[in-house]
């Protein structure tokens, strides 16, 4: 039904921060829960019954949910703060101290407002024409309408092509394997993230809408007229529940931070998943592939590559010409262990490839089929055959509990018992496209419509599960290409299977920001390219210089021609590459404690200028630039010939300086900085304090850490803290053993002062420290009273919290 004016509700009842309201001479219940002072959340119903009864997104500060999900009904874990309440003949209020809701009990249609300092500012409007549609007894798709303003922008969307502000564009939400894709307009891709941030240009006033339902839905955002209507915008659900949140910010990364605990903890990986990891599909698909690996080992010793891991891609369980999970290829890799130990002698971990639908003539298929463990065809019960690759397979139904064991033990008997060190949770987007697909429902019969996205997440989280169990000392590290809120709780990821062009790279950038708005912060992009045409030389180092900005950092290509992309394709370039790798090591300290930041306080580690400079409009215009953490401007070079960079420094007291030339610029400028071949354009927010890798680190000796911290102080007097996150880098224990190393700068005129304090129970590996100034920096260094030149080492006393 639509709701119309015609249709009013009655407030019920309301109890334990859950308003109740009852559509009169009809069926329909909304709820409103009012789970914190910035967040609310809508939720209508037939009559008592949801579609799904259980959320697997909802994990407010939490690292995991249970397998069967959580009740929705549930509010544990949110404050559920003190509100007001009143009503009068056509109306009800809530309020909260930041958030205040105007319910027209008419058609339910609401006027939500933040409060800013002591004013209420409207932030959003149901559209005044039947703002919600659903007809749940005839299967119809439920779908909400709010007014759009022109003055609006649109950010997040989870990985999607385009601009950063998404006003004006139409999107699916529906996990497809989209290899190739235009990095500009191909839409859908592979994940599934119904949550958006609305900014108002003329108040300045942010919030943020996620639609809390796994089936296939579209997001109109401005492409769309209806002369009956308005200016509107809408959520429309294929399958499911009608069940919304609103955050209020009023800034954008506090609506990103507030849906990030919403959704749960980022996981801490190890360390070593910060470095270079190789990959390709060439070499597994390979007569010889055991002996191909075995030579990128040895090229990256004779080229003196860093390397921490290596992606094992699925050719390693074909059989002819097709891949079969959970099998060795014995005529490809005669002796994989043999093969596992190599890499760990030299200091690299392998992550293996693993998908969830078994072939037609997979050894196991048929022993799987009777045991009802594929998602099957509601009308004959038989496993619902779906194209997979070049052949017909059945999906695994990761919502039957006995899949779901069955999947964690093959993982640990079939690659853990082997040394294989982590999961790669690919070709996850589970294409069933008939209406007759239907899944076990851990015990209650779904359309799998109604859950298309919760089984890339289950997989995962029983990848996760097995590698946990496996081995409890150790934190597990996963991959998955496809997923949905929530993922981040499990895995890294990355953009899918892009193509090689220039324009891929600077789209690439865009999709990074919009995942770090919808709270995906441990990613990066297949660099040089996966599909198409081998990178030509410029074009490969440019992507190198961005991909090692990022805390995924992964060479993978299938390229068309039949060329591989290695560090070493191009002997021209190869110093170059080894450089920025090197750079990459380098930089390690500072990318560590970043993503130690996402996990343990909600913040993003890739960032659009205006998360930070939200004051300063001009940070809001299209551009190529982002940060990583605080304070790194990265200007990544995306066109070709280029040997410059027009660069606009968001408005920032303390100026900026290029972390090369030591240069410094006032802020709220655009300046032009050299980029050359051989580093990454990068700008330092003035007042910075780096922690860096100081040691002359090869590949025999890559674990090598000497710590320094860069200094790039304000011009006048000022103060400024970092606080470095050290841990062991590898075991489940870095919760109770861990050290910080909190770096204070005061500055004067004429001093430079630096203190450093020591906290935790964690031994470092290093006893001393460099503190180093930029080229041309004229002012005393004081370090803790005595005065002492840039780079001096200096020993770091360390006591206990």
């Amino acid at each position: 039904m639509s709701i119309k004016e015609k249709y009013p509700f009655t407030l019920k009842k309301e109890e334990n921060n859950i308003v109740e309201f009852q559509l009169e001479n009809g069926t329909v219940k909304a709820y409103v829960f009012v789970l914190e002072t910035n967040i609310v959340r809508v939720l209508f119903t037939e009559g008592n019954s949801l579609k799904l009864k259980q959320t697997w997104s909802i994990a407010p500060g939490m690292e995991d949910v249970p397998f069967e999900g959580r009740n929705r009904f549930e509010t544990a874990g949110f404050s559920l703060p003190g509100y007001q309440i009143k009503q009068d003949e056509d109306a009800v209020y809530i309020e909260t101290d930041a958030l205040k809701m105007d319910i027209q009990l008419n058609g339910f249609k609401v006027t939500w407002y933040t409060r800013i300092e002591n004013s209420w500012i409207e932030m959003a409007k149901d559209r005044a024409t039947q703002a919600y549609h659903f007809e749940y007894a005839s299967g119809g798709r439920p779908a909400h309408y709010l007014q759009r303003d022109l003055e609006e922008q649109y950010f997040g969307f989870g990985e999607k092509t385009g601009a950063v502000d998404k006003h004006g564009k139409r999107y699916r939400m529906q996990t497809i394997d989209a290899m190739g894709y235009d990095a500009e307009y191909t839409d859908p891709l592979y994940k599934h993230m119904p949550f958006y941030i609305t900014r108002n240009k003329k108040t300045g006033v942010s919030f943020g809408l996620f639609y809390d339902n796994l089936s296939s839905s579209v997001f109109e955002m401005g492409s769309e007229l209806d002369n009956y209507h308005g200016l509107y915008r809408y959520f429309q659900a294929k399958d499911g529940d009608l069940d919304y949140y609103v955050i209020a910010g009023p800034k954008v990364q506090d609506v990103t931070e507030a849906f990030a605990w919403m959704t749960g903890k980022t996981i801490l990986p190890p360390k070593w998943s910060l470095g270079y990891s190789g990959s390709t599909m060439s070499y597994t698909d390979a007569p010889d592939a055991q002996n191909q690996l075995k030579q990128f080992l040895e090229l990256c010793r004779e080229h003196d590559i860093l390397c921490d891991s290596f992606q094992l891609s699925s050719g390693y369980t074909s059989i002819g010409d097709k891949r079969y999970v959970f099998t060795w290829n014995n005529d490809k890799f005669p002796n994989p262990k043999e093969l596992v130990n190599d890499y760990h002698e030299d200091g690299l971990k392998l992550c293996a490839n693993i998908k969830p639908c078994l072939l037609k003539d997979h050894p196991l298929f048929h022993e799987l089929e009777e045991k009802k463990m594929f998602i099957e065809n509601r009308e004959t019960k038989d496993a619902e055959m779906a194209q997979f690759w070049d052949e017909t397979g059945a999906y695994l139904d990761f919502t039957n509990k006995e899949t779901y064991s069955w999947w964690k033990s093959q993982v640990k008997e079939k690659l853990l018992d082997y040394g294989i060190d982590s999961t790669w949770n690919d070709n996850n987007e589970f294409e069933i496209w008939s209406k007759e697909a239907e899944c076990h429902g851990f015990g209650e019969k779904i359309s799998f419509d109604a859950i298309r996205a919760l089984h890339p997440l289950l997989m995962m989280k029983a990848s996760y599960e097995a590698q946990r169990e496996y081995n409890p000392q150790l934190r597990p590290y996963l991959i998955s290409r496809s997923g949905s809120p929530g993922m981040h709780r499990y895995v890294q990821t990355w953009t899918g299977d892009n193509r090689t062009s220039w324009k891929t790279l600077k789209f690439n950038i865009k999709m990074g920001i919009g995942m770090s708005l919808s709270g995906l912060y441990n990613f990066g992009h297949d660099v040089g390219g996966f599909s198409g045409p081998a990178p030509e030389p410029e074009l490969f180092v440019r992507w190198i210089q961005n991909g090692i900005m990022h805390p995924r950092f992964t060479i993978h290509s299938w390229n068309d021609d039949q060329t591989v992309n290695e560090p070493w394709m191009y002997p021209e370039v190869l110093p170059v590459v080894r450089d920025l790798i090197k750079f990459r090591t380098k930089l390690t300290p500072y990318l560590y404690t970043a993503l130690y930041e996402a996990h343990a306080n909600y913040k993003p580690i890739i960032r659009p200028t205006f998360y930070e400079f939200e004051h300063d409009e001009m940070t809001f215009e299209e551009n190529d630039d982002f940060m990583l953490g605080d304070h790194l401007l990265v200007a990544s070079v995306v066109e070709k010939g280029k040997k410059q960079r027009d660069v606009y420094l968001p408005q920032h007291h303390g100026g900026w300086y290029d972390f090369h030339e030591g240069t410094w610029f006032e802020g709220g400028q655009t300046v032009t900085i050299p980029a050359p071949l051989h580093y990454v354009p990068l700008l330092v927010k003035g007042g910075s304090i780096l922690p860096v890798n100081l040691a002359d680190v090869s590949f025999a000796d890559k674990h090598k850490d000497e710590r320094g911290f860069l200094l790039f102080p304000e011009k006048g007097s000022s103060e400024s803290v970092y606080r470095l996150y050290e841990d062991d880098g590898v075991t489940a224990q870095y919760k109770e053993d861990f050290a910080y190393v909190a770096v204070k700068m005061n500055t004067t005129e004429t001093e430079i002062h630096i203190n450093a304090e020591l906290e935790g129970n964690f031994t470092l590996p290093y006893d001393t420290a460099a503190f180093i100034l930029p080229q041309g920096e004229k002012r005393k260094l004081i370090i803790d009273g005595a005065e002492y030149k840039s780079g001096d080492q200096i020993y770091l006393k360390q006591e206990e919290i």
